[in-house]
């Protein structure tokens, strides 16, 4: 039986080092975990599912799960995926993640740019500003974004996102990935 944490927690732009400390585990074991070196425990499958707020069974599956249904979460059982519960973080906004392209969330970006790297990824990105303001850094070109705007574009093209003003920004994230 294989295991598809590294696709999940990949296609959820989660690092190694998030999921150890959101799921209580080490970096290494995850590590062997995502190699096929080792294979989870029952109890420690259900921690990265917890983690990752997917369905214990997305962590094995290999048959495809049917598209026909719907995805529905609800806003009380939306799961951070924060490192810690101090720093806002991004909640998944649907289950079966791995089967679908679209990926959206629910982003809280911090108030100063913390990552001095730039995120790039394939596919592309939309944001929607369901609160506050934010400021999308493009490297060469700053863009301010106020409640109601919406902003869509190549998501290889380096970007990093922070929250202005008193406001914690709220942002809808729908990300397009088909890579497997």
């Amino acid at each position: 039986m294989s295991i598809r944490l590294k696709l999940l927690r990949k296609k959820l732009g989660v690092t190694l080092e998030a999921l150890a400390e959101k799921s209580g585990m080490t970096k290494s074991y995850l590590s062997k975990v995502e190699r096929g070196l080792n294979t989870p425990s029952i109890a420690a499958a259900l921690k990265l599912a917890k983690a990752l707020n997917v369905k214990v069974e997305e962590l094995f599956s290999e048959d495809k799960v049917s598209l026909d249904g719907y995805s529905l979460v609800r806003s009380h059982e939306r799961q951070s995926l924060a490192a810690n519960d101090q720093s806002p973080g991004y909640a998944v906004l649907a289950h079966q993640v791995s089967e679908r392209s679209l990926l959206p969330f629910i982003i809280y970006p911090p108030a100063e740019f913390t990552d001095k790297a730039f995120k790039e990824h394939t596919g592309e990105e939309f944001l929607f500003v369901h609160e506050g303001q934010v400021e999308v850094d493009f490297m060469n070109e700053r863009v301010l974004l106020d409640r109601g705007d919406a902003l869509h574009f190549n998501a290889q093209k380096p970007h990093r996102i922070r929250s202005v003003g008193e406001v914690q920004a709220q942002l809808l994230v729908v990300v397009h990935s088909n890579e497997e």
